[in-house]
């Protein structure tokens, strides 16, 4: 059965089918907690798992900022037309895939026929678009996993936050959503940590949005400018602070003067120097 029909039985259901869903997401919670490797409190993520030099959205992408030692990775979801969680930036398969169309009118078997990796290079001639459950699955557990989702759909919020429930990922991994998706994320894992993707910059409306939606995250957004009495506002709150763009490494600097947490970059190796010069060391290798 498909997250997004799984979605809609659990509605019908009602009561026993969500106590079912909170039972097993507090259950991952606690496995997480047992002995679980400490998370990186400042650094970088990995945006796309790094643009600049890897395919988007692909599972080479993120062995690489992997390898180079990324504290986060960011990385985008949608729902294919039969129900799956897969990852993908755009609307359309045009840009990064070597077919064309909307991505949610395609169901993963014709997903997985194209070709993610070409555009890139020859070297990554044959990479396919995967799943979320695969995403999930290669990751080591100490890496922030930064999960945008790139519809404001209820259905695709709450099959999320199951999925990462599922997959033992709740103290890690954050659904980075508009208002309607994160509440019906935490309608169905009431513990899933989130990060408000609406109304963003360095604003007061943001700022409240995410202070009193309880928010783990914010992603401020701009060219580089950031009040840092604003950010202290949020790390005081206990919201940690991401920041898109970020198009140098003279910005990340910056920005981390400024107390922002984990700057958002495409080409993690140009901007590792930058986070040595402030002590931000790769996390150490922990299991899957």
């Amino acid at each position: 059965m498909s997250d997004r029909r799984f979605t809609r039985a659990t509605s019908r259901r009602g009561f026993l089918a969500a106590g079912a869903a909170l039972a097993a997401g507090l259950g991952a919670s606690r496995r997480s907690r047992a002995g679980a490797p400490p998370m990186p409190a400042r650094g970088l993520c990995a945006h796309r798992g790094g643009v600049a030099t890897h395919p988007e959205n692909t599972l080479p992408a993120f062995r690489e900022a992997l390898r180079l030692g990324a504290h986060m990775i960011e990385f985008d979801l949608r729902f294919t037309r039969d129900g799956v969680i897969a990852l993908m930036h755009d609307a359309t398969v045009d840009r990064t895939t070597g077919g064309e169309g909307r991505f949610s009118a395609m169901t993963l078997a014709e997903l997985r026929r194209l070709d993610a990796g070409a555009r890139k290079g020859a070297r990554f001639a044959g990479t396919r678009i995967p799943t979320f459950e695969e995403a999930l699955a290669m990751m080591p557990r100490n890496v922030w996993l930064n999960c945008h989702l790139r519809a404001d759909d209820a259905d695709l919020g709450a099959a999320a936050a199951r999925a990462v429930a599922k997959a033992d990922r709740l103290r890690q991994a954050f659904l980075a959503a508009s208002p309607q998706a994160a509440a019906a994320a935490r309608a169905a894992i009431p513990q899933v940590l989130l990060c408000y993707m609406r109304r963003q910059g360095n604003t007061a409306d943001y700022i409240d949005l995410s202070i009193a939606g309880k928010a783990a995250f914010a992603q401020l957004r701009g060219k580089g400018e950031v009040d840092a009495e604003q950010v202290r506002l949020l790390k005081r709150n206990g919201v940690r602070v991401n920041y898109y763009e970020v198009p140098t490494p003279e910005v990340a600097r910056s920005l981390f003067l400024a107390g922002v947490d984990f700057p958002l970059v495409d080409d993690l190796a140009l901007f590792l120097p930058v986070a040595r010069e402030f002590g931000f060391a790769p996390p150490p290798r922990a299991e899957r």
